[in-house]
Parts: structure tokens; sequence; C-alpha cells
């Protein structure tokens, strides 16, 4: 754990975690030196999707991030494909996924995706949004569609502390997924929903995760802030960590 005294010195370290370089949705910055750990999950999203590549002709990777995880599934499909919303990792996703013949497609709407209709056996997305009519309308017969999603409630300690807004995906859940995704016609074949805890070690690492993560407190400033940062600080001196809530949910739907 870091020490830092007084509240200049913590100021400026703050400002230095904040201008650490981020790319795709990586953490290993923070988790590789063990700053941060969320805690197992009852599922495995990767065993999951594996699971479900055997003999499969045709994937899509709905935000790919940096696409660490698609090329973590190496020998992919003959026909794979990727989409990505955010700009600073579209880049980085083609020049990851391009050499494994995979074209990465930039995203901005949700309800148009640029496939025709029954392109895909296989759908994957881990922690993206998504349209259920327009995945449906992709998804090949008999065709899969594999999610895990981060849950309305997590991280909501975080926003507390900071005195800042709930985020406004607070009511984002299980229940209010898989509704929307029988009322298009998809089966349910799995569902599950855990809320364990994320932990972080100092400061600096939610400094960090909250310039990774801008929609959890779209406001934030380390200036703005910087009263309840102290106070969490403080915290963490005291404990040793702090724990927030990790909300997620997983769900496989299958087009009949």
């Amino acid at each position: 754990m870091k020490e830092v005294k007084g509240s200049n010195e913590l100021f400026d370290y703050l400002i230095k975690e904040a201008n650490e370089n981020f790319e795709g949705w990586d953490f290993s910055y923070l988790e590789s030196t063990g700053r941060m750990q969320e805690f197992p999950l009852s599922w495995n999203y990767r065993s999951k999707v594996k699971e479900r590549m055997s003999g499969i002709v045709s994937l899509l990777d709905m935000g790919t991030g940096g696409g660490e995880f698609l090329s973590s599934l190496s020998p992919l499909p003959k026909y794979t494909f990727a989409t990505e919303g955010y700009e600073p990792n579209i880049n980085i996703a083609r020049e990851r996924l391009e050499p494994l013949g995979v074209k990465v497609y930039r995203v901005d709407d949700d309800n148009s995706l640029p496939f025709n209709d029954e392109s895909f056996d296989l759908i994957i997305n881990r922690h993206e949004s998504y349209s259920p009519m327009e995945v449906k309308r992709i998804l090949k017969r008999q065709g899969n569609f594999i999610t895990q999603q981060v849950g309305g409630l997590n991280d909501k300690e975080m926003n507390e502390l900071l005195a800042a807004p709930q985020s406004r995906y607070y009511n984002w859940n299980l229940g209010k997924a898989v509704s929307e995704l029988n009322e298009v016609g998809l089966k349910i074949v799995e569902q599950k929903e855990d809320l364990v805890k994320t932990r972080f070690y100092d400061i600096g690492a939610i400094v960090f995760y909250l310039k990774a993560i801008p929609w959890q407190v779209p406001d934030f400033t380390i200036e703005k802030y910087f009263e309840r940062l102290e106070e969490i600080d403080n915290l963490i001196q005291k404990e040793g960590y702090i724990d927030f809530t990790c909300h997620r949910f997983f769900i496989i739907a299958n087009r009949e």
C-alpha cells in the first residue's frame, strides 16, 4: 500500500495516477500489482464461451475493448468479427485482432449493427450495452447469445462516499435483462447473478479506476472530489483496504 502524508503530496500523487496511460479494458496496471482485486464469481465467463465455440463457423464479440479477451480465445472460428464504440480502443483492437483475421467495426448505435440477418452462430458480450431486438436479428436460429453484465449496484459505495449521484444504471439487473430478452422471443438457457466485492488497497487505484470507467461518476475530477478522496484514503490507511460491491450477472439466451 502506498503511504501518503499531507494533502499536497496526496494531491500530486492522485494527479499522477489519473495521468497513467489506460488502454483497452485491461486493468493489469492495478490487478498485476495487487492494488485492486475482484472477488471470484460463481461462474467463469471464458469457460462458458469456450463450451459453445465447438463446431461454430461465425462469432461476434460485442464491445471488444482492446480485443484482449477475444484474442485469448484463439483459434477463432473462420468468420469472427468484433465491434467497439469507444474511440481510444478501436485502433488498439484492430492492431491486436486483424492479424488473427478479425475485422473490427466501429459501432455507435446498438440498434443498427453492420451485419446481415442471421449472421452468427454465437454472439458474446462482456460488459457492453446491446439491443435485444438487434441481437435476435443477427443471431442464427439455434444460435446463442452469451453476456456478462455489470449490474447497477456495482461500486455503489464509491458514489456514496464521494457524495456523487448514484449511477444512471442503478436499476440494471438480471431480472430486467431477462425480461427484455424474453420480450423479443429469445429463450433463456442459463442465468445467474452475483453480489461480491471489489477490494482496493490504495486511493490512487480508485482514481485510476474512475478515470477508466467515466460513467460511474461522470463529473469526476480530483479537484472537485479531493476532500472526499482524502476521507476515503483515511479509511484505507486505517483498515488496509476498502471494499465496494461488485455486481455481475450472466445470461445465455438461445434463438429457437
